[in-house]
């Protein structure tokens, strides 16, 4: 059973995920923006979160939506300014709120002064601040292909040199073995610290440290180039960084910091996030998200299948709670496609249903769950019928792959599109059935989903049977009950491909927990040690769920139910 002291006010809380961009328009030219954060916080407070976090919103270019950033210490104009900033931190911080920001230092824009100055001579103090080999612009230095198509580097010719781009060619990758650069970075979090911010959300942070042989990668998922996590995840020295970092900002300040560790393993995890090594307190990983990949990766139209899925959460579950970690909980993100469409019912008739029993088979686990925008009101993907309805720099790259070079053809190109595309995530927030959702009055930089006058917050707050009230009571059952804090977690089904069940066990208490993620009834049996004993229904997602004698619970279509027992 996980302890907790109070300085892990984390622990308990529930951070909910702003994507700036598409959230809410103050000045209706079309892209959400900080104002128009600030205009939403009391719908936020009565959700019930806890910490709120912010995409980045820095100076950017957007090739990557403010993942090259140009620089650090000033916002993205189209965001608003520092004043802004300043107003809706203290406005969070009023509300008992707290708020933390994206921290993005594997890269930096190609625009960010260091770069231009590293670009222009080998003898420029910034050379050194970014990775580089020497080349004729005909043989690669190695294999390794970027996240988001062809190579991971990009010759410049004057120099006779390439330099090193896991994502975008204008995101050139950080060289964390100079110290200097460590230094820039610890003082950027230090000027967002002072200002008072919360802590941070670590961009692939497990990418610091390159392995210094940058050994070719395995070419998988049919594509062209080597992976190149083999030389760069969780390499020779991330933990020496990550621990000078904590040691000179980090453990200064009572904040929270959760890092984005592409993959990383439970063994790796633990190391991030064991309190004792003084590094991080959860991170991120994406296990369940590789579910539904097939032989051309993360574009396919291959359903996850259930038993894998709790496989995932169970090993996660044990193996953080036995180290001494902690587990980051999520269904969605920026970066990932809507869940009701991914894991439940779609936008069938039981949308609502399996949006909250998701939520409900999630929230029940140990560590600490991110709501990402939209996922209280249950939106779904975006049903676009044109490639130039989306945004996305990798959507884009993966049309051109799949039509050009694997000649997949259009419908299973579009099929795959629609089922994983980034920017499922990234329509903007639906306020009301107006034009444009609420969101602005302006033309949206992305187009809306079209389905916003059947999801919208507006529409949500009059139906107290919604998906968001039903959010606002998992999150305050989060609050009020220690034992999803604290509880040791069991799972009970392992091979059933229709259900979820599993329990989490205090020395007082026990929680039982059962989902369907099927659209027929579904039975699930109780355990014999908690068949005698005072039971209560604490939430479900149906008014009344058959309890059978206290031996077997009967689950409506995509039904979910929580019970609480004494062990008396």
């Amino acid at each position: 059973m996980t302890t907790m002291n109070d300085s892990e006010w984390w622990r308990k809380s529930v951070v909910y995920q702003v994507y700036p961009k598409s959230f809410n328009d103050s000045n209706d030219d079309g892209i959400g923006d900080i104002p128009g954060i600030t205009e939403k916080l009391d719908y936020l407070k009565e959700l019930g979160v806890d910490i709120i976090w912010l995409n980045p919103i820095y100076k950017s270019p957007q090739v990557d939506n403010g993942y090259d950033i140009s620089n650090y210490r000033e916002i993205y104009s189209k965001f608003g300014t520092m004043s802004d900033f300043q107003t809706l931190l203290k406005e969070t911080h009023k509300r008992k709120m707290r708020l933390i920001l994206d921290l993005v230092v594997n890269h930096t824009s190609s625009e960010h002064p260091w770069f231009k100055a590293a670009k222009s001579s080998k003898d420029d103090p910034h050379h050194d601040y970014y990775i580089w080999k020497d080349g004729d612009g005909k043989k690669l230095p190695n294999n390794w292909g970027s996240s988001f198509g062809g190579p991971t580097w990009e010759y410049v010719d004057k120099l006779g040199q390439y330099y090193l781009h896991l994502f975008a060619k204008q995101q050139p990758d950080l060289n964390w073995e100079n110290p200097r650069v460590r230094q820039e970075v610890y003082n950027i979090m230090r000027f967002w610290l002072e200002k008072g911010v919360d802590g941070f959300r670590m961009d692939v942070i497990s990418l610091l440290s390159k392995d210094p042989a940058y050994p070719d990668g395995p070419v998988i998922q049919n594509k062209a180039y080597g992976s190149y996590y083999k030389g760069a995840a969780n390499g020779p020295k991330i933990h020496d960084y990550l621990q000078e970092m904590n040691r000179e900002v980090l453990s200064k300040y009572d904040i929270v910091t959760v890092g984005e560790t592409p993959h990383t393993g439970i063994d790796d995890a633990v190391k991030y996030t064991d309190a004792k090594r003084h590094e991080l307190n959860m991170v991120f990983h994406f296990d369940h998200m590789h579910l539904d990949y097939d032989e051309n990766g993360k574009f396919s139209t291959k359903r996850f299948k259930l038993s894998e899925l709790k496989e995932v959460f169970t090993r996660w579950q044990n193996g953080m709670a036995q180290h001494n970690g902690w587990n980051s909980l999520y269904w969605s993100n920026h970066d990932q496609a809507r869940p009701v469409t991914r894991f439940g019912a779609d936008d069938s008739e039981w949308r609502t249903q399996s949006a909250k029993m998701l939520g409900t088979v999630l929230h029940m686990q140990q560590g600490t769950p991110f709501v990402y925008q939209g996922e209280e009101l249950g939106m779904t993907n975006t049903r676009f019928t044109s490639i130039e309805d989306y945004q996305d720099i990798e959507t884009k790259n993966i049309y051109h792959d799949f039509m050009e070079n694997k000649k997949l053809g259009s419908d299973y190109t579009m099929k795959s599109i629609y089922l994983k595309s980034r920017d499922n995530a990234r329509t903007p927030m639906p306020w009301s059935q107006a034009e444009n959702a609420g969101f602005t009055k302006g033309t949206p930089w992305i187009k809306l989903n079209p389905n916003y006058k059947e999801i919208n917050v507006q529409d949500t707050l009059r139906d107290k049977n919604s998906v968001f009230y039903y959010y606002q009571k998992l999150i305050s059952l989060r609050h009020t009950l220690p034992i999803i804090t604290n509880g040791k977690y069991v799972l009970l089904d392992k091979d059933n491909e229709s259900t979820y069940s599993y329990l989490r066990e205090s020395d007082k208490q026990v929680l039982f927990v059962a989902g369907n993620f099927t659209a027929d009834k579904q039975i699930v049996q109780v355990p014999s040690s908690l068949r005698e004993k005072d039971s209560q229904l604490i939430i479900s997602n149906y008014e009344t769920v058959e309890n059978n004698n206290s031996t077997q619970i009967e689950l409506p279509p995509y039904g979910a139910a929580v019970y609480l027992y004494d062990k008396k």
